[in-house]
């Protein structure tokens, strides 16, 4: 069975629709672009950003009505991952669910995998 390159919880979804639905400026977004880069204690952090082009190795998620750009060097350590978008007391942010990860900093902002 094939594995979902990434899926978007509901609360997630309706978070993106919002955010590019105020986006306008400079140029109009295709979607969310989501990558990683290295950084942290941990070897590699999430980036994300509006899409406003698709590269050539780019791999396109639509789920619930989003789409979702992934960057090439970033496909191989997103696989099976989720993308939640949680609420508490203190504030508000996505929240990635990442199969892939064997272990992360002590503040969460960074992870590492096997691969």
């Amino acid at each position: 069975m094939k594995k979902n390159m990434l899926s978007l919880s509901d609360a997630a979804a309706a978070r993106v629709k919002e955010l590019m639905s105020q986006r306008a400026e400079p140029e109009p977004a295709l979607g969310l672009k989501i990558g990683v880069k290295n950084a942290g204690c941990s070897g590699m952090s999430y980036t994300m950003d509006y899409a406003t082009k698709v590269e050539k190795f780019d791999e396109v998620v639509e789920d619930k009505g989003v789409t979702v750009v992934i960057d090439a060097r970033a496909v191989m350590f997103l696989i099976g991952t989720e993308l939640d978008f949680k609420t508490d007391k203190l504030g508000s942010s996505f929240v990635f669910k990442n199969p892939n990860v064997k272990s992360t900093c002590g503040c969460g902002e960074s992870f590492s995998t096997t691969q």
